[in-house]
């Protein structure tokens, strides 16, 4: 995906969060737990993000080469957390709209510019739109496009990002076949040759399978379906 398609993907990923996010808390108030981040209540989810949104909202307005002189803000009561997250959203897609996909600035990737914050901004506010989605228990499906777009991401990014020295020992490769992107994928593409498991389902559901916003019973699996399950473990996410 270009960058301003990954620009139009955050203001319309944001959009409907903020939908989601309004219609769980009428029906089931901020204390609904969230699926897919068993640890947070739905304050928490849309408090993380608004507060990712915050950071790097300022990072690109400011250009900022390093996050030293970031200004952490104060939660909001939970009742004001909506209109919190709003203007974060509001300030990173004009921030974003008014930088070039080149600018360099400061990211915890190699890539050090302000395309990576498109493409990751993107993908993080799909995802917790999902959360929210869940809470609400009315998933959209994600498009073609975004999932093998963000999968791309997991395997290029957040893999690597959270697992700097490599595979882990006993690693095995494992395919995800996109079957709305006519597309194949490897995690530990270098293990070997012969895959522990086949993932097969829409690039959406692959994408929420990596992430761990759904369990492999979403997709279907041939092979081994608890290695699988401990191969994407090995990816620690926030």
């Amino acid at each position: 995906m270009a960058p301003e398609e990954h620009l139009q993907v955050l203001r319309e990923e944001n959009a409907r969060f903020a939908v989601a996010a309004t219609a769980a808390h009428t029906r089931h108030g901020w204390r609904a737990r969230v699926p897919g981040c068993p640890d947070w209540d739905l304050a928490d989810l849309v408090w993380h993000l608004a507060q990712v949104q915050h950071f790097w909202g300022w990072l690109v307005r400011t250009r900022a080469t390093s996050p030293a002189r970031y200004p952490e803000p104060v939660r909001p009561a939970d009742d004001e957390l909506p209109a919190f997250l709003a203007d974060q959203a509001r300030v990173l897609e004009d921030a974003l709209t008014r930088a070039a996909p080149g600018d360099p600035v400061w990211t915890w990737a190699p890539q050090q510019d302000v395309a990576f914050v498109l493409r990751r901004q993107a993908q993080e506010a799909t995802v917790h739109r999902v959360d929210a989605e869940q809470v609400l228990g009315e998933v959209t499906p994600i498009t073609p496009g975004v999932g093998l777009d963000g999968l791309d991401e997991w395997l290029e990014v957040m893999v690597p990002g959270t697992l700097p020295d490599g595979p882990p020992a006993g690693a095995q490769p494992l395919v995800f076949h996109a079957v709305d992107a006519d597309a194949e994928r490897r995690l530990f593409a270098d293990s070997g040759d012969l895959p522990v498991a086949t993932l097969t389902g829409p690039a959406g559901d692959l994408l929420l399978a990596a992430w761990r916003r759904v369990p492999l019973t979403t997709v279907t699996v041939d092979g081994d379906a608890d290695r699988a399950a401990e191969l994407l473990a090995t990816v620690s996410l926030a």
